[in-house]
């Protein structure tokens, strides 16, 4: 496939994070970009609003008559959550279109191109985000694939006058192995997909076979304690190549000492809250500084870096309430969460409402859930969002809500949620989930700004 020829672009599930950004991107280049999508949302009314055409029926018939037949000028591409049935996806492939993965078309366009990777289980999407915003930031610039909205950009991709491009590569379906990168980083690498690699070993695998692709004489950056290795180990807390040193909260913003042998970065304030972030920043400073970014730029960049929607995301902050949003749905992501949460309001009572994500990630991190969950002072726990996922008899929120150790705990549907909220009008809220949680937002939002 040559990138440069491709006049049309299709887009089957155009609606996901990952493949907005490429719609865009495609269109940026001044290609014809349409597609379709199961459900309208905010992200897809705002292609629409960009000048992209989108359908929401599975109907062949509203495919452009541009794709006819297969040429060189067109590019189709789709996600794997779309049905094998799907009536559009087998429009093109009895047509004889070949059909690519976004993983693989990323690939196509950072062949030639000098590619920052970031991969990991959890922590890629904030750690991606702030590396690419340190270097349009700095001057130094970039392009982006993002996996989420970046607040400071309002969007997933980002558009460089360089060969530098910033990709967030996603371990899901082994997307990440159409990758050459220059600079790999990876987060964590905690079990999960566990539906798509059967146990942790062949995620393990995956990962070490990312971090073999590396381009000669690049570079391998590894959070400490994964059971792998890389050139540069980066840490929060523990003592490696580049690691935090004072942590501390002072008037409700973080800052850090970033420490590299004798190198030494010292009262870093971070735009962003959490703990685990000073660790993402750590990895971020650490590829800056590959790049030979100054680091008063650096440092000017974290302080103004305003994170990705969904990551510890402030909805609502007054006098009375504090609303957070976080897309955490992992054990370990919650874990880290809910502890700079206490971490940053000691004397708060803590409201969580979580919708667990898949019924087999739950089946298999059940205790771990359990376990964590019961930090919440008051546990909002709704049913368990299918996804791509039929039902696995006995896996139930209620089974989950029966292992979590605490007093105050019960399943709600989302109109109990948004009654209980406006009822209790709690001090401390927050949202967290992958899944259709996030439709909670406004509403919430509207309820404790009242």
């Amino acid at each position: 496939m040559n990138i440069d020829q491709v006049k049309q672009v299709y887009l089957i599930g155009i609606g996901g994070i990952g493949m907005s950004g490429l719609a865009r991107y495609f269109q940026h280049l001044g290609c014809k970009v349409s597609g379709y999508d199961r459900t309208e949302t905010d992200l897809t009314i705002a292609l629409v609003e960009e000048g992209i055409d989108i359908i929401y029926q599975d109907d062949a018939s509203l495919i452009p008559s541009g794709f006819a037949q297969p040429s060189e000028e067109s590019l189709v591409i789709f996600t794997p959550a779309i049905p094998k049935d799907s009536k559009i996806k087998h429009y093109f492939i009895d047509k004889g279109f070949e059909l690519f993965k976004r993983s693989q078309v990323l690939g196509f366009i950072s062949a030639s191109r000098f590619t920052i990777g970031v991969a990991g289980t959890h922590g890629k999407t904030t750690t991606s985000t702030m590396i690419a915003h340190i270097l349009k930031d700095s001057g130094y610039d970039c392009s982006a694939f993002l996996g989420g909205i970046s607040s400071n950009y309002n969007t997933n991709v980002l558009y460089g006058n360089n060969n530098v491009v910033v990709v967030e590569a996603d371990e899901y379906d082994r997307s990440f192995l159409t990758l050459h990168p220059n600079i790999a980083v990876v987060t964590s690498a905690d079990a999960d997909h566990l539906d798509i690699y059967g146990d942790e070993s062949h995620l393990i695998e995956s990962f070490q076979m990312y971090l073999d692709r590396v381009v000669e004489g690049g570079h391998r950056i590894v959070k400490k304690g994964l059971p792998f290795s890389g050139d540069i180990s980066y840490s929060k807390d523990e003592q490696a190549d580049a690691h935090a040193e004072n942590i501390k909260v002072v008037d409700g913003e973080f800052y850090f000492d970033y420490v590299k042998g004798d190198f030494r970065i010292e009262h870093i304030k971070m735009g962003i809250a959490g703990l685990h972030n000073i660790e993402n920043a750590v990895a971020a400073i650490t590829v800056a500084l590959l790049l030979k970014i100054e680091q008063d730029k650096i440092v000017a960049a974290l302080a103004n870096f305003r994170g990705a929607k969904r990551r510890f995301e402030y909805i609502v902050r007054n006098e009375k309430s504090i609303y957070i949003d976080d897309y955490a749905h992992h054990p370990e992501e919650l874990r880290a969460f809910l502890s700079s949460l206490h971490k940053l309001y000691p004397n708060k009572k803590l409201t969580v409402v979580f919708q667990p994500h898949l019924f087999s990630r739950t089946r298999d991190f059940v205790d771990g859930f359990a376990e964590v969950l019961g930090m919440a002072d008051e546990l909002l726990l709704m049913e368990i969002y299918p996804a791509r996922e039929l039902p696995i008899e006995g896996v139930t929120s209620s089974w989950l809500l029966d292992k979590v150790k605490s007093d105050n705990k019960r399943v709600v549907s989302p109109e109990e949620v948004l009654g209980f909220i406006k009822n209790e009008k709690p001090e401390l809220v927050v949202t967290v989930g992958a899944g259709d949680i996030d439709r909670l937002i406004k509403p919430l939002k509207a309820i404790l700004e009242q």
